[in-house]
C-alpha cells in the first residue's frame, strides 16, 4: 500500500467522528488525478463505464479485461485514494472460485485496493469468499444496476414496509459476511438512514438521501459530461459537454479559416539551414532514404 493512502481503519473512524465520506468514479488518469487533487476519498472504477467510457446501453457488457485495463489506469495515478475496482457482471456470480479468482486479478493486475460487488442474497458467500482469501469488499444493495431487469427498471428500492426490511436484512448480512462499507442506491432517505444507524460499517449513498456516512456520483454525470435526462440524485456542479462542444466548435472554424496554427504554434529553423534545405531536390532526398 502507498504510503498517506487511506485506510479501511480510517474509514471506520470517519463514521464515527461523522466526518463525511466522498467518492466519485474514475476511468482515466486525467480524472483520477483531478479527483485527488480535490481531496475525494475513494475513487471507484464503476461498471459505469461501460455507459459513459465505452457507449454501451447497460453496465451488462463490460468485461473484466476492459475493467482491469481501466483500474490500472486509476490506480497508478493516485496516492491518497482507496480504489476500488468495480466486480463486473459474470466475473462473480457462477462460483466462489471465479468470484476469489477475479477479484485477485483486480488487486494483483487492476492494482485495486478494495473490490465492490452487487446485491445480497448468492452475493454474501461471495463476499465471504473474497474476505476469506484476504480481498476487503464493498458490498452494494438497493438499485442494483446489474439486475435491473430483475428489479423492474432503475427504480427505487425499499419503498414498501417489506422490501425495506429486506434492504435492511440484506444490509446486515453483506456486514456479517464480512464488507467494510456498503453502497446504498435508489433507496428512500428514511430507508437508508435505518440502514445507516443499524449499520457499524459506513454507508455510502448515490440517491439515497443526506444520513448516509458518504455520497458517491458518476464523474460524468456531475460534471455534465453526460447529456440529457438524469436519475433525481444527480446534481450537475458543471456543464463541462457545452465547454468541450464549444470549445471544438471553435477549433474546426480556426483550422478552415486557416487562423490555426497561428505563427506562436509552430517551429522555425535557422535561416542558414532553411537556405540548404530550400535547394534539395526532391531526387536528391530520395536518394538519401
Amino acid at each position: 500500500m502507498k504510503p498517506g493512502k487511506l485506510t479501511l481503519t480510517q474509514l471506520a473512524e470517519m463514521k464515527q467522528t461523522g466526518e463525511k465520506i466522498v467518492m466519485v468514479t474514475a476511468y482515466d488518469a486525467p480524472g483520477a488525478r483531478l479527483a485527488e487533487e480535490a481531496g475525494i476519498d475513494i475513487l471507484l472504477v464503476g461498471d459505469t463505464a461501460a455507459m459513459v467510457v465505452l457507449g454501451h446501453d447497460s453496465t451488462v457488457p463490460v468485461t473484466m479485461d476492459e475493467m482491469l485495463f481501466l483500474t490500472r489506469t486509476v490506480a497508478r495515478t493516485v496516492d491518497r485514494p482507496l480504489v476500488v475496482g468495480d466486480m463486473p457482471f459474470g466475473s462473480f456470480n457462477v462460483s466462489d472460485e471465479d468470484a476469489v479468482r477475479n477479484a485477485n486479478r483486480f488487486v494483483k493486475e487492476g492494482g485495486a485496493d478494495v473490490v465492490k460487488l452487487e446485491g445480497a442474497g448468492p452475493s454474501l458467500q461471495r463476499v465471504a469468499a473474497i474476505v476469506a482469501a484476504g480481498i476487503p469488499v464493498m458490498g452494494h444493495v438497493g438499485l442494483t444496476p446489474q439486475t435491473e431487469t430483475m428489479l423492474g427498471g432503475f427504480k427505487t428500492q425499499g419503498r414498501t414496509a417489506a422490501r425495506a426490511r429486506r434492504l435492511l436484512s440484506d444490509a446486515l448480512a453483506l456486514e456479517a459476511a464480512g464488507c467494510f462499507a456498503i453502497v446504498l442506491e435508489a433507496v428512500p432517505t428514511p430507508v437508508a438512514a435505518r440502514i445507516t444507524e443499524a449499520l457499524t460499517v459506513p454507508t455510502i449513498g448515490i440517491g439515497a438521501g443526506p444520513d448516509c456516512d458518504g455520497q458517491v456520483l458518476v464523474y460524468h454525470d456531475l460534471l455534465g459530461l453526460t447529456e440529457g435526462r438524469a436519475p433525481r440524485f444527480v446534481k450537475r456542479y458543471a456543464h463541462l459537454a457545452d465547454d468541450i462542444r464549444s470549445a471544438l466548435q471553435t477549433y474546426r472554424d480556426e483550422v478552415r479559416e486557416g487562423a490555426y496554427p497561428a505563427p506562436e504554434h509552430t517551429y522555425a529553423m535557422p535561416d542558414e539551414e532553411l537556405a540548404e534545405f530550400s535547394e534539395t531536390s526532391v531526387e536528391h532526398a530520395d536518394q538519401e532514404r
